[in-house]
């Protein structure tokens, strides 16, 4: 897919008119990070414990702007040393950076949006910048992971379930159907619109519903996985206590069998959340959303450095994130959702 160069000016009131480049000089490989705000973003320190785990020199850099023209721009010209290997993508830019795009990878096709840039060379040994989405690896290897393959293979078949309605949503819908082979999506999400614009956007045959109320939950088949796509919040408003009643439905009424698992994307500031709580009180099994951070980042280092993703490497990677947090806690606080509420993995 090759998509036609349309530069798209700063938004009106950025606090950015032109994109300022980072110090790089130190640096023999680099890599960034593109989106405002990510001066809290733990993707950096991602990569720099892949890059001390695997001896791949190379790290990440935060260029935070709205200014994404004066970005790509850079990134076009971008000077020979150090070694420019990519990009990732964050809000509010996911979508917005597809026009500046040579390629997208058929998972950036069907998800409608990116969070990583890298790059290869065209049969004409021209240098072409690619996009993709790796939050659909990262989702799919935290089930594949921590999941046995029987019961991979017994979720097989079955609708999977996603709380939340934002950018991570439709990845999620991808994984579900691509690798994790689910018959059919539930959404459940407090903004009725949100959910109608997911469904019209994406490109899929299978069944996307919209489960709205109680009433919609009852006489169906439960979701084996269910992914929750939002931040930790108590719920107030109407709609907001609905999500949570028809998400309490799903995960109470179903036999120990028919149990799955529990992918719950938030991690920030803490992992162990009120959804987390709900589904471990009711015996399904909770992975938590590091796991899908570290597995869409590992892809990137993958794109971009020819990092070899293991078994080992994935455990040793997550293993380092979850003790430097518990040595520079973040303190929990009770964090009120934007209008349009979402996890993004990037960040």
């Amino acid at each position: 897919m090759t998509i036609e160069l349309q530069a798209q000016p700063a938004p009106e009131g950025s606090e950015a008119a032109t994109f300022s480049p980072p110090p790089i000089t130190h640096l023999s490989n680099v890599a960034y990070l593109v989106g405002t705000p990510i001066a809290h973003s733990s993707s950096p320190k991602l990569h720099d414990s892949i890059s001390a785990s695997t001896g791949v020199s190379y790290a990440q850099l935060l260029a935070e702007t709205k200014d994404l023209e004066s970005f790509m721009s850079y990134v076009r010209d971008h000077p020979a040393v150090p070694r420019l290997l990519g990009s990732g993508v964050t809000m509010p830019h996911k979508v917005s950076v597809l026009p500046y795009l040579d390629h997208l990878t058929p998972e950036a096709e069907a998800v409608g949006a990116v969070n990583t840039i890298f790059f290869r060379h065209g049969d004409d040994g021209t240098r072409q910048m690619w996009g993709t989405n790796t939050d659909v690896i990262g989702i799919r290897d935290a089930f594949l992971s921590n999941l046995d393959e029987g019961l991979i293979g017994n979720m097989k078949g079955r609708p999977g379930l996603i709380v939340g309605g934002g950018g991570t949503c439709r990845a999620a819908i991808y994984a579900l159907e691509r690798y994790l082979g689910c018959s059919k999506v539930y959404i459940i999400n407090r903004d009725r619109k949100e959910v109608e614009a997911v469904i019209s956007d994406t490109k899929t045959d299978l069944e996307i519903r919209h489960i709205a109320s109680i009433s919609d939950a009852k006489g169906i088949e439960g979701p084996g996985l269910v992914i929750s796509a939002i931040p930790d919040f108590e719920p107030s408003t109407p709609s907001e206590v609905m999500v949570r009643e028809i998400l309490k439905s799903f995960l109470s009424r179903q036999s120990v069998e028919e149990r799955g698992a529990v992918l719950e994307m938030c991690y920030h500031p803490s992992p162990d959340t009120r959804i987390t709580k709900l589904a471990e009180g009711r015996g399904w099994k909770v992975i938590g959303g590091l796991e899908a951070m570290v597995g869409q980042g590992l892809e990137q280092a993958k794109l971009w450095a020819g990092v070899e993703v293991t078994r080992e490497l994935r455990v040793g990677i997550t293993k380092s994130l979850e003790n430097g947090r518990a040595k520079d806690p973040i303190p929990s606080r009770q964090v009120r959702p934007p209008a349009s509420n979402h996890i993004d993995m990037a960040t």
